[in-house]
């Protein structure tokens, strides 16, 4: 346990000198490369006005997110009643995305139980 310890801790000091060496560039560069995003006056008031504005208009897109989740919806009913003429890979791409969507969910099992595999901690 001590030897991982240490490890561990070399391996900090490895990560905070390679900060403490290039951090400030690449904070330089990341800022320059896209100062057109940036605000200003950068102030707190500026902050909450920018935070409404998405929130609002993320609000506002919904319908036309809903509208589009039911046109798949209504292509997936198209599919399944003409389901004699679908084809092999449409099938097999169908497969592949549930067991991914199987697998996202096994890792955030895992993530939530504190990347255990046998069970919750105590």
């Amino acid at each position: 346990m001590a030897s991982k310890l240490a490890q561990l801790k070399s391996k900090a000091c490895q990560a905070k000198q390679f900060v403490a060496t290039h951090g400030t560039s690449y904070y330089k560069q990341v800022l320059e490369q896209n100062k057109q995003y940036i605000q200003e006056p950068a102030t707190v008031e500026k902050c909450n006005e920018l935070s409404k504005k998405l929130f609002y208009t993320r609000l506002a897109s919904i319908p036309g997110r809903t509208e589009a989740m039911w046109k798949e919806v209504d292509y997936l009913k198209q599919a399944w009643k003409n389901r004699q003429d679908l084809k092999v890979e449409d099938a097999g791409t169908a497969v592949v995305f549930g067991l991914e969507c199987f697998a996202w969910y096994c890792v955030g099992e895992i993530v939530g139980r504190g990347f255990t595999f046998t069970g919750y901690y105590p």
